[in-house]
């Protein structure tokens, strides 16, 4: 294996990992909530590494940049949807998880759009953002596993966890609209 693939990899996994986390849940064995919650902790963890190894080892590739973001909003869709459903008579969770969707779903899309127009980077990930994702991922995670470990239980921690992320998710969403507001009505003025 080639160190410099290694990136790559690790964002694949994060795909492949998703009906691994599934089936883990819906299993009918014993401790199957823990090993899919194991198996989204995994997942997380490579989001972080991936891209750190591949600005260290100087891997980053185009494909690894549109990849990365598709897989994380791919497991993240999925542990949501998960979440949603076993959640389903707590409003807050429900409209956590609709506002997070959105969220994703557009910013990529305005992403994209940006990329088109040659203005990336003024969509490009803030700090804000990145306590956002490490505050969705903890909570998708201790809300998948919803048990208890060490004297913790992880599936009460999540509940707000999840409801921090979906205010972050809210402001991060006008950060990035604001700051692509600018291009956005360049373009509609130059096609008038």
């Amino acid at each position: 294996m080639n160190l410099q693939s290694l990136p790559m990899m690790m964002t694949w996994s994060r795909v492949v990992l998703i009906p691994v986390f599934l089936i883990c849940y819906y299993a009918p064995i014993e401790d199957a909530r823990f090993w899919a919650g194991l198996a989204f902790m995994i997942a997380a963890i490579t989001d972080w590494f991936d891209g750190f190894l591949a600005r260290k080892l100087g891997s980053d590739s185009k494909l690894g940049a549109f990849l990365d973001p598709v897989a994380d909003k791919l497991i993240v869709g999925a542990a949501l949807v998960v979440v949603a459903a076993e959640y389903h008579d707590n409003l807050l969770v429900i409209l956590s998880a609709i506002i997070i969707l959105m969220r994703e779903i557009g910013i990529s899309a305005l992403r994209e759009w940006m990329a088109e127009n040659n203005a990336r980077e003024v969509v490009a990930v803030s700090k804000l953002g990145k306590i956002k994702t490490a505050s969705q991922l903890a909570a998708l995670t201790w809300l998948l596993y919803g048990g208890e470990l060490w004297g913790v239980n992880w599936g009460e921690l999540g509940f707000p966890m999840l409801y921090f992320a979906a205010v972050l998710t809210l402001i991060t969403w006008v950060q990035y609209m604001r700051a692509a507001l600018p291009e956005i009505l360049r373009s509609t003025e130059s096609k008038s």
